[in-house]
């Protein structure tokens, strides 16, 4: 395939050439402005500040230790921005409360965490989502996947559509996390419909129905890698709004 995406789906379309290491695969995710930072959860991380400690003092370890990953990344990208280390406590909410003058995005899979941080006057919501190449059942694709995101999928190789499936997962996700700060809302997975290109690596998210400012139709524009064991979206809302939305 020709651009950063789907780099190993189907056998009979071109790979690159030249091989990218993950990191600056999901670096291509972003647009400059966006800083990224990975943490590997199954290594020792520093201790969470005792302002975010609360979120995880029920957890059980490897939640534990995603967390700790994910606060670890996120310094590591404030420092990386110029940005002195401030704590990112959890809300009530479970989701992530940046410092003052910041946005950001977090996701982990087992043994890779990213934060994806930028400024609040450039970017006003970053979406990231990581997940493990691995295939959708087919007997769940009808919970995640609207009728048209199957009509896509029919018309896929047959050996690909259980990973197809997941990468429109990750896309709902990554989408979600995006919307998420500006509209508080919590919504199934019915609500947006996703369309991939895997030529580009590019998708839309579009919002069925309308969600806080989110008008129906709305479209949401992010990018996808499909890189060894590893699938990866990420989405930025710039301070321009787009069509369709009325934030």
């Amino acid at each position: 395939m020709s651009g950063p995406g789907a780099q190993q789906i189907g056998a009979g379309r071109a790979a690159p050439a030249r091989a990218i290491s993950r990191k600056a695969a999901l670096h291509a995710l972003f647009p400059q402005n966006v800083t990224i930072a990975l943490s590997d959860p199954q290594a020792p991380q520093p201790a969470p500040w005792p302002e975010e400690a609360e979120a995880i003092r029920r957890a059980v370890p490897a939640r534990a230790r995603e967390f700790a990953a994910g606060r670890a990344a996120s310094r590591a990208a404030m420092a990386l921005m110029g940005h002195a280390s401030r704590p990112v406590p959890a809300g009530p909410d479970r989701a992530p409360i940046w410092p003052d003058g910041l946005t950001g995005s977090l996701s982990h899979t087992s043994s890779l965490c990213i934060a994806a941080l930028a400024p609040l006057d450039q970017v006003r919501a970053i979406g990231v989502d990581l997940e493990e190449s691995l295939p959708v059942p087919a007997d769940l694709i009808p919970d995640i996947c609207t009728l048209a995101e199957r009509a896509w999928l029919a018309c896929q190789p047959e050996a690909e559509r259980g990973l197809l499936a997941r990468l429109i997962f990750s896309a709902k996700e990554c989408a979600y996390k995006c919307q998420y700060p500006l509209t508080r809302t919590l919504f199934d997975f019915d609500t947006l419909e996703v369309t991939p290109d895997l030529d580009t690596g590019q998708f839309e998210a579009t919002f069925v129905r309308g969600i806080g400012g989110f008008n129906a139709g709305a479209c949401l524009s992010g990018r996808f890698i499909m890189h060894d064991d590893l699938i990866a979206c990420g989405m930025v809302l710039a301070r321009r709004p787009r069509w369709g939305l009325g934030l």
